[in-house]
């Protein structure tokens, strides 16, 4: 996971970026949590400038579809 998705989750889910395992999916951390995905789809839709297709927000399930979708 690049830097830019653990920052990105790091505060969508209220976390230090530290405590953001690599290997981070939906209900990992627990924080991860269908109240954190909206955090993230939202700060994801903030940072993009851009708002997300339903698609999009679905297909949001690991660190690694965040990395995807910041271009990383």
């Amino acid at each position: 996971m690049n830097d830019a998705a653990r920052a990105l989750l790091a505060d969508a889910f209220g976390l230090a970026p530290d405590a953001v395992p690599d290997d981070a999916r939906l209900g990992h951390p627990a924080s991860w949590d269908s109240i954190g995905h909206m955090r993230l789809v939202l700060a994801l839709e903030e940072r993009l400038g851009r708002p997300l297709d339903s698609d999009q927000m679905m297909g949001l399930d690991s660190a690694a579809d965040v990395a995807r979708m910041l271009g990383g």
